[in-house]
């Protein structure tokens, strides 16, 4: 009799465990803070997308207005070249979010394969990780800047010398959830029970990594816009034609003492999209962490 009652149980019991997790996402939604960020984040994606409609050219120059102030044609004034810095700050923008939406995909997508296999292989996961720990001792900045350099110039490869720096955190990441996963008793059964190391991969452990990983990836496209800015401000970023945060934040360096604003406004920016995606990232890490969702069960 026990045999045909357990199915509906196990069912049940999933259920059960599925509920605190579903309410701790519910969660998200009545958090005033987490709305909020949320709400800015959204405006700053509309921004890059509607660019050319709410916008002028940012590469347009006008010597006669240099460091003009500001103007119905120039809201924010104009910069030592009579660039309009309003329509520069509005397609930085842009770069700012491609840059940290792209770091986030190509450090998540081999991070997950590497870290799973690394997790699956004694001797190949003993090397890959001496591999990661060499590469994690490098400063990620000075690894940046020095990849920055040796490429060409412009946003690939902007995302490309951001993105090799970030693929290390999440292979030590998904290995270690990886490990913990293959350690639980049904992994052993299904082990025990014959199932193939793709069916181990795609039915248990690739599932268990996906909130952490989507957790560290909103850190990863937080580090990807403040290291942009700071590659571009030394100028091994993006190319000087292209408007960024952190390309205006050094021209206008030489001018900060007389007109600081033309720094105040790409800085001011970049920390509002760094201090939401941060907050999205902590409230994520607060839902899909399993240990808190627990500890809120009844």
């Amino acid at each position: 009799m026990a045999a045909p009652n357990s199915p509906p149980q196990t069912v049940a019991a999933a259920r059960t465990r599925r509920r605190p997790f579903l309410e701790s996402l519910a969660h998200l939604r009545r958090d005033p803070t987490t709305v909020v960020s949320a709400a800015i984040l959204v405006l700053f994606i509309l921004i890059a997308i509607f660019a050319p409609l709410i916008a002028g050219d940012p590469t347009a120059l006008n010597p006669i207005r240099r460091l003009g102030p500001p103007a119905p044609d120039a809201w924010l004034g104009t910069d030592q070249l009579g660039r309009d810095v309003y329509a520069r700050a509005v397609y930085g923008t842009r770069v700012s979010l491609i840059v940290g939406g792209a770091v986030a995909v190509l450090a998540a997508i081999p991070g997950v394969a590497i870290g799973i296999y690394a997790s699956m292989n004694r001797v190949g996961g003993a090397i890959v990780m001496r591999l990661v720990d060499a590469l994690m001792a490098i400063p990620a900045v000075l690894l940046a800047i020095a990849l920055a350099a040796l490429l060409k110039p412009g946003l690939p490869t902007l995302i490309i010398a951001i993105s090799i720096p970030e693929i290390p955190r999440m292979v030590r990441l998904v290995r270690s959830v990886a490990l913990s996963v293959t350690a639980q008793p049904y992994v052993t059964a299904a082990i025990a029970a014959g199932s193939s190391r793709s069916r181990l991969v795609f039915r248990h452990i690739l599932p268990n990594t996906l909130a952490p990983v989507i957790v560290q990836a909103t850190y990863a496209a937080a580090s990807a816009i403040i290291a942009s800015a700071i590659l571009s401000f030394l100028g091994v970023g993006t190319s000087p034609e292209v408007p960024s945060w952190g390309g205006m934040m050094a021209d206008a360096r030489g001018f900060f003492r007389f007109n600081p604003e033309l720094m105040f406004y790409p800085g001011l920016l970049l920390s509002v999209l760094l201090l939401v995606t941060n907050i999205l990232g902590d409230r994520l890490s607060d839902a899909l962490d399993p240990r808190k969702v627990t500890q809120k069960m009844p």
